[in-house]
């Protein structure tokens, strides 16, 4: 029976060059070491400062066929080109129905005011109630579709919005925006750059929705942020998609949703190695299983090296060890990984014939992307 094949994709593993020896203090990964050391190269991909999609969303995007600059400006097909149109795939993941429509997703979001600038803050760091999340979404949404914007929430935390008038909008994916003035990440049009009104008046409604409602005043009044803003990203159209793995492993939206959309088995993702070979794998096939895992986002966004470094402990017992066991056993044909940056991502392959090759020496820290 052929050995499976596995494909981890790990958002925020690579800090930047200039964290890295903050990052990396007191760091003890044997096995993930080997496996860096032994491993293949593949791509290889550095990014640009301002781009406003996350690689670990390009790269998902790629692998599926749903990438592309389908946001761009005709005029300039090179425009947006780096975009990750992913919302309606996110929508299908959260039980909606894209049709043929374009959509972007639109999140709940606090917006801090600093000295002489705005920034937005992680999402997730809110800490906020499904029951309150649900009654914003319920005093927002009449004033959004009075503005003629089609609305759905399928979940409180991610509404998915749909309007002629937004036109080519290209937002900024919350993480890629969250700690940073957000100036230059708020939406755009792709082609021209340009502030789009619409979307401006959709969010001006919003917030002065929000602003001293009982919600906000119980969060600020148990020492949370108010919720007081909406965030766009990931506007795009249902497009067919590839089929590049066998079964797919996340629990993030946009990748379960390109998995759904093409017909592949998807779960969440597994707690260990140990719990993914227990579920038969690929079950023996030779194929490969993609599974999603992302435990760094959070620290990394936050700048918390040592949960970081905590993180990467844990990942070291549960995942990279056995991983690298089951290499050496011949239990497991070959790992794939996808390690991302904030900017860029790199390849590797790792096979039994691999771990052989002695006069590899490439290092962790030198995979950091500038």
């Amino acid at each position: 029976m052929p050995a499976d094949r596995l494909h981890l994709l790990i958002p925020f593993a690579l800090p930047s060059a200039a964290a890295a020896s903050t990052a990396l203090a007191g760091l003890d990964t044997p096995a993930l070491n080997k496996l860096v050391a032994r491993a293949t190269s593949g791509e290889t991909v550095i990014g640009e400062d301002f781009q406003r999609t996350l690689p670990h969303e390009r790269w998902v995007a790629r692998q599926f066929g749903a990438a592309g600059s389908g946001m761009s400006d005709p005029a300039n097909p090179s425009a947006a080109a780096d975009e990750a149109p992913l919302a309606p795939f996110m929508l299908l993941a959260d039980g909606g129905t894209p049709g043929d429509a374009t959509w972007a997703c639109v999140q709940p979001v606090h917006v801090r005011i600093a000295h002489d600038h705005l920034v937005l803050i992680d999402p997730a760091s809110l800490d906020l109630a499904a029951a309150d999340a649900k009654t914003l979404y319920a005093v927002a949404k009449p004033l959004i579709e009075e503005l003629g914007v089609r609305v759905e929430a399928p979940t409180p935390y991610r509404w998915y919005f749909s309007s002629d008038s937004f036109g080519t909008l290209a937002g900024a994916s919350p993480l890629r925006a969250s700690g940073r003035n957000i100036e230059i990440w708020l939406p755009h049009e792709a082609g021209s750059g340009q502030r789009s009104r619409a979307w401006m008046k959709v969010q001006n409604e919003v917030q002065m929705a929000w602003f001293e409602h009982p919600v906000n005043e119980a969060r600020e009044a148990r020492g949370l942020p108010a919720v007081n803003s909406i965030w766009l990203h990931a506007q795009g159209k249902m497009r067919p998609v590839k089929r590049p793995f066998a079964r797919v492993c996340s629990d993030a939206a946009a990748t379960r949703g390109l998995a759904l959309a093409s017909g592949i088995d998807a779960g969440s993702a597994p707690a260990t190695f140990s719990a993914y070979a227990a579920e038969g794998g690929a079950n023996g096939t030779g194929a490969t299983t993609l599974i999603e895992l992302d435990p760094f986002s959070a620290p990394f966004i936050q700048q918390d090296w040592s949960r970081w470094n905590a993180a990467f402990a844990a990942m070291e017992r549960d995942w990279f060890a056995p991983a690298l066991a089951a290499i050496e056993s011949g239990e497991l044909g070959a790992l794939g990984l996808t390690l991302c940056g904030d900017t860029g991502s790199v390849d590797l392959t790792i096979t039994r014939g691999d771990l052989r090759k002695f006069w590899r020496h490439r290092v962790f820290a030198s995979l950091f992307i500038e």
